[in-house]
């Protein structure tokens, strides 16, 4: 009874999986075709299967196949990063920048995610 039900669970995620994919397929499809068609001259229309292999090639170059998307681990680490750069000490926070300076170079473009923790410093101190 037991492997009854796991199976008809199974089937109905593939099904579903199958729907949803089959449905966001139509909707690049017709985008691509009314949108960039009309807008691009030089743009042909595609077919159904075109529109699955330029899903599949966005979703793999885009969004990985994890979990939760591409973009949730790079949140996660910022998150953990603020956290830990938190915790530091002023000396540890120069140290860590020196170094993050010696490994990525041009340091100055994105000094910004430390100046909100002075901002946040300053509110709460």
């Amino acid at each position: 009874m037991q492997r009854g039900r796991i199976v008809g669970k199974v089937a109905k995620i593939v099904l579903i999986v199958a729907v949803v994919f089959t449905l966001l397929t139509f909707i690049v499809m017709n985008l691509w075709n009314c949108v960039l068609t009309a807008a691009v001259q030089s743009v042909n229309p595609i077919t159904f299967w075109q529109a699955a292999g330029l899903l599949i090639l966005s979703k793999i170059l885009f969004g990985g196949f994890s979990r939760g998307g591409g973009w949730k681990d790079k949140r996660d680490m910022k998150r953990k990063l603020r956290e830990k750069w938190q915790t530091m000490s002023p000396e540890e926070r120069e140290r860590f920048k020196a170094q993050m300076k010696d490994r990525c170079g041009r340091w100055g473009r994105r000094d910004d995610f430390f100046e909100e923790e002075k901002k946040g410093d300053e509110q709460v101190g």
